[in-house]
């Protein structure tokens, strides 16, 4: 038996605060600005103390990160937050099976092998200098996100960035955690949100804003317009990401002597694209297609996003790419299990109201701000509420109330649209955030501790992009912050 003091220590702290809030007096109502009052129910109350369990757990690793998810469907009914039935459902939510195909997808680039191909070329264009190395290997994350949903970028990019790694540390299999390593893994997952804000088709959460923005407004916003304000902040985040680790993870190396040249020969003995390289390319740009076209044609609007993925996996399986050894062996399902229990805690906060009672709660004390600090308080809610629970469903919360508000203080609410997609997209302090954040600690290149403190520069560092943005180009754009 293992008595660890730190990690009792934390282990006992999660479950007291869960017991505290179990316990406590029932906490008092939040009033929105209209007079309209919204109580926290006891199963809401005691979901909050999951909610602090959970991110205590997850940050300091006390258990396995995917143990601690079966732990919240375990401790739901236990403290009556919610029926067994109802928090074990979410564990097989369609989001959950959508990274399960993305990861299917990533595991048969790394078997046929594509990602060396893919990598070796990557190296070859960008050639030897470990900064311009992980600069590559963003800008490509972060292109890849304008096209496709980040879950599927970082499935597709994390086993080019594992031969990078392999190539880095001149063949020593032992997986040793490096500094280049950690910059390159926790740089990927900051980049692919950076990039998936600047286009509709880089997450569902846009989509859904700009889907509640014109029910609240009557307004609709275009993919051109979306893009055209949404572009440059996500590139600025690119390189301030490349910057920030740069600065906390600077490479062992500054250069690979002789990578250029070794790269090519790699891919020269690759030799011509096997037949099966070409059948898994050819299935994996049909369902990325699928999921594209799902945004223009409207047929295709009610498809769940995870069959064209789990459909790409079970043709893998049919042809023989795929086998059992795979599932069983090489699917991690630590991850799997991570993000089961994080939509588990996740609609435990929205359907008993817990999430609602903290967003109204911090929005009301934001009534009489002025307008930078309102906005970016609307900000800093979103993007820690992000971190624990779907970003859709913050923006659910969120954006409604928001607009309510800056209604009354006069703000422009393509101000709130715009800051609230940008702080969704970018969860970088708990891996539950966003499913490219949990796939790189698959690397085991970096602790769940060092990925959150990355975050809090990282997070500031999306703040300031914010605010300067909101100063410099949306004003040249039409954008201004207050209605005339």
């Amino acid at each position: 038996m293992d008595f660890n003091k730190r990690r009792w220590f934390f282990l006992v702290l999660g479950f007291a605060l869960l017991l505290l809030f179990y316990l406590a007096p029932q906490f008092s109502p939040a009033v929105d600005p209209s007079g309209k009052q919204f109580e926290l129910s006891r199963a809401g109350q005691a979901a909050l103390g999951l909610f602090l369990l959970a991110g205590i757990w997850w940050v300091f690793e006390v258990i396995p990160i995917g143990v601690t998810a079966i732990a919240i469907g375990i401790l739901q009914p236990l403290f009556a937050i919610r029926p067994a039935k109802e928090a074990m459902k979410d564990f097989m939510d369609p989001t959950v099976m959508f990274i399960l195909g993305s990861l299917l997808v990533g595991l048969t680039f790394s078997k046929v092998g594509l990602t060396k191909r893919l990598a070796y070329r990557m190296l070859v264009v960008v050639g030897e200098d470990t900064s311009k190395i992980l600069l590559g290997s963003f800008v490509l994350t972060a292109l890849l996100t304008h096209i496709m949903a980040h879950t599927a970028v970082a499935a597709t990019v994390i086993p080019i960035l594992m031969t990078i790694l392999a190539l880095y540390n001149e063949g020593d299999t032992s997986g040793k955690p490096t500094r280049f390593g950690k910059a390159l893994f926790i740089g990927m997952a900051y980049t692919a949100g950076a990039g998936s804000i600047c286009t509709l088709l880089g997450g569902a959460r846009n989509p859904a804003a700009v889907g509640f923005f014109k029910e609240f407004t009557g307004k609709d916003i275009s993919f051109m317009d979306f893009s055209l304000h949404m572009l440059p902040l996500g590139w600025i985040i690119v390189f301030l990401v490349w910057l920030l680790m740069m600065v906390m993870y600077k490479p062992e190396k500054k250069v690979i002597p002789g990578l250029r040249v070794k790269a090519q020969k790699l891919y020269q003995e690759l030799g011509p694209m096997s037949r099966e390289e070409k059948f898994v390319c050819v299935v994996v740009v049909l369902a990325l297609a699928l999921l594209i076209m799902q945004a223009a044609v409207p047929s295709l609007k009610t498809l769940d996003r995870s069959i064209p993925l789990l459909l790409a996996g079970l043709l893998f399986f049919a042809t023989g790419i795929l086998d059992v050894q795979d599932l069983e062996k090489k699917v991690p399902w630590n991850i799997v299990l991570l993000f089961s229990g994080a939509m588990s805690i996740g609609f435990a906060l929205w359907k008993t109201g817990a999430a609602q009672w903290m967003a109204v709660k911090w929005l009301s004390l934001l009534q009489g701000a002025p307008w930078l600090v309102f906005v970016l308080g609307v900000a800093l809610l979103v993007l820690i509420m992000t971190n624990f629970i779907m970003n859709v469903a913050a923006i659910a919360i969120v954006l409604p109330v928001a607009l309510v508000i800056a209604k009354y203080l006069g703000v422009n609410p393509e101000l709130i649209l715009y800051a609230s997609v940008t702080a969704a997209g970018l969860p970088m302090l708990l891996l539950i955030g966003a499913a490219p954040n949990a796939m790189a600690y698959e690397s085991k290149q970096f602790t769940t501790g060092e990925f959150f403190v990355a975050g809090i520069p990282g997070s500031i560092l999306v703040l300031l992009s914010l605010v300067l943005i909101m100063f410099t180009y949306w004003p040249l754009v039409g954008l201004t912050a207050l209605l005339k």
